[in-house]
């Protein structure tokens, strides 16, 4: 039986989980329900973000050879974005949805610390992977996936939960030089982003996609699309202070390119709804791709939450919520799916038995 995921792969249940609790304290709604869930979401995120790497601490120590193996297969090395922007999601939800330290000094200091380390080793993966996939890995034309966008998207994470961070650190410079090193990194990732999706849609256009187990793979689009907004969104609010030269425009333009972006992401998603829909052919083979439901979608969540609070829009709002519904039944479709293939493999019932399912390991 092939194995449930990559060493990397692990951690793309973290940053699902970690979105969820940002997401619920994010939309314009007060409810104690959804504080609930955002504390236990940012309680199991915490959990499964020591899990992903202890298991990869001992993975690595066990076989000293899989690491490289890992980054030298084109099918696994994309995934080594995961890791920086589920550290990144971990601590952008311990300053919303942490019980007892939300909104304090602590939580702060604790977003700040994670959004260091998930920074420098997001900028890493950023370069690291595509170097290699320039040089040494070997892919087909037919062969672009959304899978290339989670190195070079780390950036934008990095500048999404920077900016929230900006009105919070404690010295005018810092937060000066912090303010234009998230302008810096979503120029950069945004650029990337870019250019990457737009080889996935030439290839989409060009080698029909019609495997139903990696379509959940394409949601993953949705990603740079909410993180790009968000980033917009948490510079105008929070930034204008530290970028006076700025202040007066952080906002337009966060509007200007918000809410087209959003629009952009309404149709990709209906697209990514459509080929679904026209390559199942019954129930949706599991994989581990499932989290593309997640994480991607509660970037749409933040950036319309976002933009709903520059513009007071309430039609931005309750599409924030119904992004926030679709993540909570993405959630749940995907931790369900991860804890039976688990349990599965546990009692050797081949639920990846078929080749398209051990294809969609890797999400390609």
């Amino acid at each position: 039986m092939a194995p449930l995921s990559s060493t990397p792969q692990w951690f793309t249940p973290v940053m699902g989980t970690a979105i969820l609790a940002t997401a619920c304290a994010a939309v314009p709604l007060d409810s104690r329900i959804l504080d609930l869930v955002g504390a236990t979401a940012w309680a199991l995120a915490v959990t499964l973000l020591a899990a992903a790497a202890i298991h990869a601490a001992v993975a690595y120590r066990c076989d000293r050879g899989l690491l490289s193996r890992e980054l030298a297969d084109p099918r696994i090395a994309p995934f080594f974005g995961a890791p920086p922007m589920a550290i990144l999601a971990v601590g952008s939800a311990t300053f919303t949805a942490a019980p007892g330290l939300a909104q304090t000094s602590v939580a702060t200091a604790i977003d700040l610390s994670l959004w260091l380390v998930g920074t420098v080793l997001g900028l890493v993966v950023a370069v690291t992977i595509p170097a290699r996939q320039f040089t040494s890995h070997r892919v087909g034309v037919a062969d672009a996936s959304p899978t290339w966008l989670l190195p070079v998207v780390t950036p934008m994470v990095s500048a999404a939960t920077g900016a929230s961070l900006v009105d919070r650190v404690p010295h005018e410079m810092v937060a000066h030089g912090l303010a234009w090193a998230c302008l810096a990194m979503a120029g950069a990732a945004g650029f990337a982003a870019a250019l990457t999706t737009g080889a996935l849609w030439w290839r989409l256009a060009h080698h029909q996609h019609d495997d139903a187990a990696t379509a959940p793979a394409l949601w993953m689009v949705l990603g740079p699309l909410g993180q790009s907004v968000t980033a917009a969104a948490m510079l105008a609010l929070h930034a204008p202070q530290a970028l006076p030269s700025l202040a007066g425009i952080l906002s337009p333009v966060a509007i200007l390119i918000g809410v087209p972006t959003l629009g952009f992401a309404v149709l990709w998603l209906c697209i990514c709804a459509a080929v679904t829909r026209r390559v199942s052919h019954g129930p949706l083979p599991y994989a581990m791709s499932w989290w593309a439901f997640t994480f991607p979608v509660g970037t749409l969540v933040t950036g319309a939450s976002g933009i709903a609070a520059l513009t007071g829009s309430r039609a931005l709002g309750a599409l924030a919520v119904a992004f926030l519904a679709l993540l909570l039944a993405g959630w749940a479709t995907s931790a369900w799916g991860t804890v039976r293939a688990m349990l599965a493999r546990r009692s050797n019932e081949p639920v990846l038995a078929s080749p398209a399912e051990r294809a969609a390991t890797y999400a390609i």
